[in-house]
């Protein structure tokens, strides 16, 4: 990028997609992306996602007297959790895209069309189908980079995200059966805490995204379905464990889908 660092890194151009470097580093990625069109259509791409996720959340960037005033208290007794330290690429992407809701959800509030009682905070069982439609809402959609590790390295994958999530022996699902092969996976924090994101995709360019993450109360449900426009989840809790299989694919074909990890992450 300049005599120093003649290379723009990955994470350059996300936080350029996302508006957050320095002046100066935003220059200089102008030029760059003048000089690497490859890129330059990655940025925009990038860009065009944050438009349509800031359009899909909108309706429910509701702001009250005094938001600002919770999230700056310190001491602050609200239970729900901070951002982590170093959140993933694209979940940076999708903080930056949602500033207004995110300032409504510190302050435990949601708009009334989202929640019935928009002064009740989310519990794990509503919060998991919401994480898990915006997972695959941002991710399902990216050509270049949807998974941090591919399937190539699905051991690597089961392991690394086992050890994050302190599962041991945590098992990527198969779903070869149902016409699905596996593309890879990345880490995401799921209700504060580690989880997982498996992404798959079928011979007609179909993708799903099976989703793990921590559930601190320690229930168990039901299977159960969620559905937000054209994009269905099934999710259960089952121990200390949350499970939502998201896709734009038919109910029966997700059930299916649900189904077969329920059985081998069972086994």
């Amino acid at each position: 990028m300049n005599e120093n660092n003649p290379t723009v890194t990955e994470a350059d151009l996300h936080a350029f997609a996302d508006g957050l470097l320095p002046p100066e580093k935003q220059a200089e990625l102008k030029v760059w992306l003048t000089e690497n069109p490859e890129d330059a259509a990655a940025v925009a791409a990038w860009q065009a996602q944050n438009d349509e996720i800031r359009a899909m959340f909108s309706p429910y960037a509701v702001s009250k007297d005094g938001d600002a005033d919770l999230i700056s208290r310190s001491g602050s007794t609200s239970t729900v959790q901070a951002f982590p330290a170093r959140p993933s690429r694209r979940l940076m992407m999708l903080a930056a895209s949602l500033a207004l809701f995110v300032a409504g959800a510190a302050a435990g509030h949601f708009g009334p069309d989202l929640f019935a009682q928009p002064e009740l905070q989310m519990t794990a069982i509503e919060a998991l189908p919401q994480q898990a439609h915006s997972a695959f809402v941002v991710y399902a959609s990216d050509v270049r980079h949807p998974v941090e590790v591919g399937a190539d390295q699905e051991a690597h994958l089961a392991t690394w995200l086992g050890k994050r999530m302190n599962i041991a022996g945590l098992k990527v699902p198969s779903l070869q059966k149902l016409g699905f092969q596996l593309v890879g996976g990345r880490l995401l924090p799921i209700n504060g805490t580690p989880g997982a994101l498996f992404m798959y995709e079928n011979a007609s360019g179909q993708r799903l995204t099976v989703l793990l993450g921590r559930n601190r109360g320690n229930t168990t449900t039901s299977f159960r379905f969620a559905s937000n426009d054209a994009v269905e989840t099934f999710y259960w809790i089952d121990g200390h464990l949350g499970y939502a299989v998201t896709g734009e694919i038919s109910r029966d074909m997700l059930r299916q889908v649900a189904d077969e990890c329920y059985k081998q992450f069972s086994s």
